[in-house]
């Protein structure tokens, strides 16, 4: 498992190693790290051309010090000081006697014109809000280069403990981390600025828990239902799906769809889309009338299509199994009803109806997604997914939120939220928990979009039919 950490407990962990190394030590560490990703990406060392942006800080003094390693290899390695007198000394010592160079800020875009690779080390991770003036030419530059661009740690401007971008910031190609990953470099806006992730292992002992988690393969392998030699359908788990309506019969079989290949034993449908649902699933049960009569379920998924159908997911709020609330079930759904709730309840809303439900605007949801989420399970006392380029699992009681990015831009399609909520749903049916079956439901849904579409538009009857081959990639390791 990935695990994120906050700035303050990175500190705290920090303090607490350099207090048992002799002075010096850590940064050496992480600078012998950061040259060697620098020399890898560039390939061939002698002869290219580097620019270092330097900050103040001890980001500043990472850079100096593997420009200095890089500059003993042939590199020729310039330094950019936005801040002179309070450059690192030591490592400003190191790169002068390396044979770099020392340049100011009038001299950094035509240096980064010509260069290579430009290491960003203007703001440390105690950063906040977007990039100072001086330093926002150098970063649009960098940009526009054909040089890589390589992040000291996070890239400058962004939030680390957030994921937020409140301004101008780097943009890299390869950022490399030191100790542990940063909740930025997870989530989206700030993940985008990231590019590549490398994680350098500088001896960081990290307690307590983390603020994130990314599940990998094998985190959601163990997870997984599978079948005992005793198992029948029931045993399995029974999901209900109450989902679409006259005018939209589609999110019914598209619900349906992802529900069959949850896991779950057996699929019940409860709505109007009925003769839809049976003539592309006959396997499915469909009943008429209120989901309280259509017999027993080991969870509800509810929402998807139901336009109006208020008493139809007020029913399912009112069964003591868990619950998996959508689309327009998200908005008929009464904040109180769900709080009241004893069996678990997963709701899992866009931004746009993130929003809808915090009552802010959809820009502040998608610019501090990680707030937004942690907020929205506290309101309503539930485990929420909210979906996105990084969808990210929260837990009403706290902890660390789970963070998933398997999925592609090509999931960004009609249905696709409803074959997730079915599969989720059946996850829930199977006896997941709520936080596991929307991880592990966001991590499948994900990676079979990516199968699906595999670089080319995709349908979302399609990434429903790619689940299969998913389970089948993760289980097989």
């Amino acid at each position: 498992m990935r695990t994120a950490y906050s700035v303050e407990t990175v500190r705290a962990a920090e303090r607490e190693l350099m207090g048992r190394l002799p002075d010096g030590a850590l940064m050496q560490r992480a600078a012998a790290g950061l040259a060697a990703a620098c020399a890898e990406l560039l390939g061939r060392v002698y002869g290219s051309r580097v620019v270092l942006l330097v900050g103040s800080g001890d980001n500043g003094g990472d850079a100096l010090y593997a420009g200095a390693r890089l500059a003993r290899r042939g590199a020729g390695v310039t330094a950019v000081l936005l801040a002179p007198e309070r450059a690192h000394a030591g490592g400003l010592a190191a790169l002068r006697r390396a044979g770099g160079s020392v340049a100011g800020t009038d001299a950094g875009e035509q240096l980064i014109d010509r260069a290579d690779l430009v290491l960003d080390g203007i703001v440390g991770i105690g950063g906040k809000g977007g990039l100072r003036p001086d330093a926002v030419p150098l970063a649009a530059s960098a940009e526009r280069s054909r040089a890589a661009v390589v992040a000291v740690d996070l890239p400058s401007g962004v939030d680390v403990d957030t994921g937020q971008v409140r301004g101008a910031a780097v943009r890299a190609d390869l950022t490399v981390t030191f100790g542990t990953h940063k909740p930025g470099l997870l989530v989206d806006p700030a993940r985008e600025y990231a590019g590549s992730v490398r994680l350098v292992d500088i001896g960081l002992s990290l307690p307590g828990e983390p603020e994130l988690e990314a599940l990998q393969h094998a985190d959601v392998a163990a997870l997984l239902p599978v079948p005992g030699a005793e198992s029948d359908k029931y045993r399995r788990g029974v999901v209900g799906i109450v989902a679409g309506s006259a005018r939209y019969p589609g999110a019914a079989v598209l619900a349906v769809a992802g529900a069959l290949r949850g896991g779950a034993g057996a699929v019940r449908y409860v709505g109007p889309a009925g003769d839809a649902v049976i003539a592309r699933f006959p396997e499915t049960l469909v009943s008429a009338g209120s989901p309280e009569r259509a017999g027993r379920v080991q969870a509800w998924v509810a929402g998807p299509g139901v336009g109006d159908d208020a008493d139809s997911v007020a029913a399912v709020l009112r069964a003591d199994v868990p619950v998996l609330v959508d689309a327009d079930g998200l908005r008929l759904a009464e904040r109180g009803v769900v709080r009241a709730r004893t069996a678990p309840t997963l709701l899992t809303p866009h931004a746009g109806e993130a929003a809808a439900l915090l009552g802010v605007s959809r820009d502040e949801v998608e610019g501090a997604r990680l707030t937004s989420v942690r907020e929205l399970a506290a309101a309503y006392g539930a485990t929420v997914l909210l979906k996105g380029s990084t969808t990210l699992v929260a837990d009403s009681g706290g902890g660390p939120v789970r963070v998933n990015s398997t999925g592609t831009a090509w999931l960004a399609t009609a249905g696709s939220g409803d074959v997730l909520s079915g599969l989720t749903g059946s996850l829930l049916a199977a006896g997941l928990g709520a936080r596991d079956a929307g991880s592990v439901g966001a991590y499948l849904h994900g990676l079979a979009g990516r199968f699906a579409a595999d670089g080319a538009p995709v349908g979302a009857y399609d990434v429903a039919d790619a689940v299969r081959e998913a389970w089948r990639d993760v289980m097989e390791g």
